[in-house]
């Protein structure tokens, strides 16, 4: 059971980030930003990069997402906010597009063999038949620690209330003195920043390459439509629902069903469970399991 719990925060602390910053940069913007995920991948590789050139870890991180941050501004503001004039399906078919020139220039760069950080921590930590490395520890902890702080800026601070009242209703909103573009540009900066940090702590726990970011994709959007797009804290409780059946379902002994033991559902069917769990879910809940809040939000 132990072990469980510890493969399904691990799960989710991969996928929650970037699928937190897709849900809460959607509530704004209002379309589905697919090259969102790429936005992982390159900070990833932009850690790397860093770490590469001689800067400690914690510092290439930091400038990893500063750097995610001021790129998914100005494809919002050269590009995204440009198509959104002619719709959110266009603008979804641009990020689309923006999706595969980030992944044909980082192939051509960095080439597909994986990459990974030399970060030098210790031996991982053994709990009876349960083991988990520090370089897991710190990915869950940076997961749930940054999604404890973006609650408390939605909710606690003039930024969160803001972001709300331009989510709920521009026009009301700039009527009252909300600077609107101000507002976007910074949540958009998070949001980039967020993937960043995602991406950069799969990289730790997994490797870095170019298809990390299109492996990200459907368990990502699944968990911030699972939690109601537009909904931040419903996209981390998707996230940690899609990971439990993820997890769930890769663990579970079917030998029953055959007489047998040591039958499980092979790693490349994972995806399966989660949309099975987003499909059922949705056709009880169609704008997600937290319908009223993306409403509010």
């Amino acid at each position: 059971m132990l072990q469980f719990i510890v493969d399904a925060l691990i799960r989710t602390s991969d996928i929650m980030l970037v699928a937190v910053g897709l849900s809460v940069v959607y509530s704004l913007v209002k379309f589905p930003n697919i090259a969102h995920v790429q936005y992982a991948m390159l900070g990833a590789f932009g850690t790397l990069g860093l770490t590469r050139v001689g800067m400690p870890l914690p510092l290439a991180l930091f400038g990893s997402c500063v750097g995610m941050g001021m790129l998914a501004v100005l494809l919002n503001v050269l590009v995204f906010k440009r198509l959104l004039r002619s719709g959110s399906s266009i603008a979804m078919i641009g990020s689309l597009a923006i999706s595969m020139i980030i992944i044909a220039v980082v192939l051509g760069v960095a080439g597909s063999r994986p990459f990974r950080y030399s970060s030098g921590l210790p031996r991982p930590i053994s709990l009876g038949s349960t083991t988990i490395s520090i370089d897991q520890l710190v990915s869950i902890g940076c997961g749930f620690g940054c999604v404890a702080l973006l609650a408390v800026l939605l909710f606690k601070t003039g930024v969160g209330r803001s972001m709300r009242a331009m989510s709920s209703n521009p026009a009301l909103a700039a009527a009252t003195g909300v600077d609107g573009t101000r507002v976007v540009n910074g949540i958009t900066f998070l949001s980039g920043a967020l993937a960043a940090l995602g991406g950069t702590m799969l990289g730790l726990t997994e490797t870095v390459h170019v298809g990390l970011g299109t492996n990200l994709l459907l368990p990502v959007f699944a968990a911030a439509i699972l939690g109601g797009l537009g909904n931040p804290l419903g996209a981390a409780a998707g996230a940690l629902l899609i990971s439990i059946a993820e997890t769930l379902v890769t663990n579970l002994d079917f030998g029953w069903l055959f007489g047998t033991s040591d039958v499980y559902v092979p790693i490349t069917y994972i995806g399966a469970a989660s949309f099975l769990i987003l499909l059922i879910a949705l056709l009880f809940k169609p704008y997600g399991i937290f319908d009223r809040e993306v409403r509010r939000v």
